[in-house]
């Protein structure tokens, strides 16, 4: 400690909640318990942060992701020990597989009980092990400044990820002498930013002699801030770009070189294209099967320059001839610079023609039933209604998301917020509530299906008590839409599995909403659709909005798994299986 350094006694507890005032943090979702008292007693003393008392850890970290997702900052969760650990851990392994940096903080029983199956004892650390960037287990409460703070730098540092930190009791009250830990330098991490110089070089070369290039975007894109760059390098070279669902919010949506979402239920236009290409750019993404299909056939003739900044992630699905590990926002920076060096000029013209030819062709399916309200159209009104507001979208996860995903058009980065590596039904509710949190003044808006709301329906309560204007619509097709559809074109026989419920109607959303404090309303016509959403947009406290569908609504196009992307089936596929002819 230098001469002058500040210094100030304080108990474990107090500096893990000072270190998170130090690190930025202003929110905290969690549920107390008995080990953890002392943190709770150290935050409710700590003018700095907010608290907000979920009704389940779950829906704690889903928070803390969604506030995370939406602002490129940390969130914080904390909760108690034992179950208040393992109801966090489906949350952690939802932001792990989307990159998504959160602080989870998890009491645990004193040092001298640990390994003893005390009361509500787990060993948070190594069951967290596989879906966490980090973890600390405390031994030494004088080291809790430190681990704060590094914890932070991990979580938000290279490729995003969740960190741990278990705080046995004794931890949390030992006394500690605080001081301030400085910059965080670690020499068994150095995440690669700036990117290979060579590396670059041969990918600006590859890019010049491309005829019929294609850039493929993740969210990598959104995590770098890189959407300047990513739109620079296409325009300088009309490029088209393709977005994966995680990267949607990277490029406009109304960018005339932004040809939507490719892959398993992606537009025919952005999987003909990747198909077709010579050279695919992909910057931030990880050619995950949902958009590649067969990894065989995908983009068979393309050379492949493949940008990220986590190095594991390079080579591991489709072969790479360009890797160039780095940060996105970096890496592209020096890509440009290096192409208006060289002079290069833009893509030939009969790429960007065959292109135009390709886009006549339907992007997606509408498909319209008698008397009953098309998601597609429900979607479409939505969107004209939120093209002027700064409107956030959340959903979660089913049909009702790549609805959402295929036809909401959105310009600005991280305003669309979806669980997409885990496919985590419950995720919207909660994380809707960390969005909202974030943006007061902004409109937040869930778009859910009636199997996912249930997931974490008692958050319904937390909103109402925090006075959160949010807007959560919920696509009542009264089954498991998604599996249903899937269970059809496998020619499978679930259905007994798959409605909700197998018996009747239950439950009323409606009422549902106002025994929580909630306004609520449900439409089940097409011509009901325009009022309903003014009036639900104009609310000023929280809102169900209940969209009565069909059971027979799919989402199309969609990929048989392991097939092509450019192998389409539309609604005959569907038929065919109900008929009893399947494949």
């Amino acid at each position: 400690m230098s001469s002058g350094e500040s210094v100030e006694r304080m108990n474990g507890a107090q500096a893990v909640m000072r270190g998170l005032v130090d690190a930025g943090a202003r929110y905290v979702f969690g549920y107390p318990g008995g080990t953890a008292m002392d943190l709770f007693e150290a935050l409710g003393q700590t003018e700095e942060l907010d608290f907000v008392l979920v009704r389940h850890e779950q829906a704690a970290v889903h928070a803390a992701d969604g506030y995370a997702r939406s602002t490129g900052r940390p969130g914080v969760a904390l909760v108690t020990s034992g179950p208040g650990v393992t109801n966090t851990l489906t949350g952690i392994a939802t932001a792990y597989m989307d990159s998504i940096p959160i602080i989870v903080l998890c009491a645990q029983v004193g040092t001298n009980f640990i390994g003893t199956d005390a009361f509500q004892e787990v060993d948070s650390t190594g069951i967290s092990l596989p879906v966490v960037k980090h973890s600390y287990l405390v031994k030494d409460a004088q080291e809790l400044p430190r681990i704060v703070a590094e914890a932070f730098y991990i979580a938000n540092s290279g490729r995003p990820g969740p960190v741990l930190i278990d705080l046995p009791a004794d931890m949390q009250r030992a006394m500690v002498d605080y001081t301030d830990p400085g910059k965080i330098e670690l020499d068994s991490y150095r995440p690669s930013y700036r990117g290979n110089h060579r590396q670059i070089k041969q990918a600006a070369s590859l890019i010049m002699a491309a005829e019929r290039p294609v850039l493929y975007a993740g969210g990598g894109i959104i995590t770098s801030g890189a959407t300047d760059e990513l739109v620079k390098l296409s325009e300088l070279m009309t490029i088209p770009a393709v977005v994966t669902l995680a990267g949607k919010s990277c490029f406009p949506a109304h960018h005339p070189l932004n040809l939507g979402l490719p892959g398993m239920h992606g537009s025919v236009l952005a999987n003909h294209v990747l198909a077709a290409s010579d050279l695919v750019i992909t910057v931030g993404a990880r050619f995950a099967q949902r958009v590649t299909g067969s990894t065989e056939t995908f983009a068979s003739e393309a050379k492949v320059i493949h940008i990220d900044i986590d190095p594991a992630e390079i080579g591991k699905n489709v072969e790479t001839q360009v890797p160039i590990v780095g940060d996105a926002k970096t890496v592209l920076a020096s890509l440009l610079e290096m192409l208006q060096k060289k002079h290069a000029e833009p893509v030939d013209q009969p790429w960007l023609d065959q292109i135009e030819q390709w886009r006549a062709t339907e992007w997606f399916t509408i498909t319209d039933y008698p008397g009953s309200i098309s998601p597609e159209r429900f979607m479409d009104e939505l969107d004209a209604r939120i093209a002027d507001l700064d409107a956030y979208i959340v959903t979660e996860v089913g049909q009702h998301q790549l609805w959402a995903a295929q036809r909401l058009d959105i310009d600005e980065p991280r305003h669309f917020i979806s669980s997409c590596g885990l496919g985590t039904m419950g995720f919207g509710l909660p994380a809707t509530m960390g969005v909202q949190i974030a943006h007061p003044d902004s409109k937040v808006i869930l778009v859910s299906g009636d199997g996912s709301f249930q997931m974490n329906v008692q958050e319904m309560a937390t909103i109402a008590v925090n006075r959160l204007p949010v807007l959560a619509i919920v696509i009542n097709n009264r089954c498991l839409g998604m599996v249903l559809q899937q269970a059809k074109v496998k020619n499978y026989h679930v259905r007994f599995a798959t409605d909700l419920p197998q018996d009747g109607t239950l439950p009323d959303f409606v009422k549902l909403a106002e025994v929580y404090g909630w306004r609520g309303a449900c439409i089940s016509r097409p011509d009901e659709v325009a009022s309903a959403l003014d009036e639900a947009l104009a609310a000023d406290g929280p809102y169900l909005l209940e969209v009565d569908i069909t059971d027979e609504a799919n989402v199309w196009p969609m990929v048989y798994q392991g097939r092509s992307i450019t192998s389409l089936p539309q609604r005959d596929a569907v038929s065919d299986v109900e008929d009893g002819k399947g494949e």
